[in-house]
């Protein structure tokens, strides 16, 4: 009996440790559908929500997360992002586990805000909606009502944000990293535009290198990332690290894959390349040489 009780205390252990990580797997998500904290979020778009999803999820679409200010997509602010968990019955105390059909990069960005507003239980589903529906898992057309309340952060601020001004100081200080993660076409830049190519010093690391797309889209080995990140030099989990894509979207996924592997100071260009090109006394870098 006793052994039966040590064997059960270990298994809850386990399963509580596993949905503190910020990646859970489809098993773990099976065992805790039924579970009163345990927030499920479909990043998914709407039509995909609206033909199948994962039992009990909610749809929050990428584009709730975002404003459009002057040609630049930026975040919707944290009142907003406030407002909208609380419409959706996300309390502080959800435990939120998030996911898409394309290897978390919608998801990706929800977990970036969440994270600035100290939100303690989060995570991805590795392999999200892609690798439950290769599994044969039970899928729902049946959209559940919502509890709205009231959300109320552990803290504010913008601790995993960087900006235009942050990017501009950090370009000359070699402590800091500048990871542009967009497709190597973007980075290297077209003479026919002449707004092209990439912030000077900034080193190519594409966003997509993280998933296994033939693998059900699940994130890569750890292993395998820090092996590829260190042939950039960026070895250091302390080392500052600042990321940026064209609109912030594909770099909040490399911020997620990057803090999955231990670095600590990790920020997103929330305003990328959008903002960046718009400033045209600001230098770009054409070619492969950072």
């Amino acid at each position: 009996m006793h052994k039966v009780i040590l064997g059960l205390m270990v298994f809850i252990q386990a399963g509580l440790l596993q949905a503190q990580t910020r990646l859970v797997s489809t098993e773990w998500l099976a065992k805790n559908l039924q579970n009163k904290d345990v927030v499920l979020i479909d990043m998914s778009d709407e039509f995909q929500y609206q033909r199948f999803h994962i039992p009990g999820a909610i749809n929050l679409p990428y584009g709730y997360l975002n404003k459009n200010l002057k040609g630049v997509s930026l975040s919707a602010g944290q009142s907003q992002i406030i407002k909208i968990l609380g419409q959706i019955g996300i309390s502080q105390d959800s435990n939120v586990i998030a996911y898409d059909d394309t290897g978390g990069l919608n998801a990706a960005r929800l977990l970036w805000e969440l994270d600035q507003l100290g939100h303690p239980k989060k995570a991805m589903l590795n392999g999200g909606l892609v690798k439950w529906i290769r599994e044969g898992r039970k899928i729902s057309y049946q959209i559940p009502a919502m509890k709205p309340v009231t959300y109320k952060p552990k803290r504010t601020g913008s601790s995993a944000t960087a900006s235009l001004t942050d990017v501009e100081q950090e370009k000359p200080n070699s402590k800091t990293m500048l990871l542009d993660v967009r497709s190597e076409e973007e980075y290297l830049g077209n003479p026919r535009y002449p707004r092209s190519g990439h912030i000077p010093g900034a080193k190519w690391w594409e966003w997509d290198q993280a998933v296994n797309f033939d693998g059900n889209f699940t994130l890569k080995k750890a292993g395998q990332l820090k092996r590829s990140l260190a042939t950039l030099g960026l070895t250091d989990q302390k080392q500052p690290v600042i990321v940026y894509c064209h609109s912030g979207h594909r770099a909040a996924h490399a911020w997620f894959t990057l803090r999955e592997l231990g670095f600590k100071n990790v920020r997103v260009y929330d305003g990328s390349m959008k903002e960046y090109e718009l400033h045209k006394e600001l230098p770009l870098t054409m070619g492969n040489e950072p």
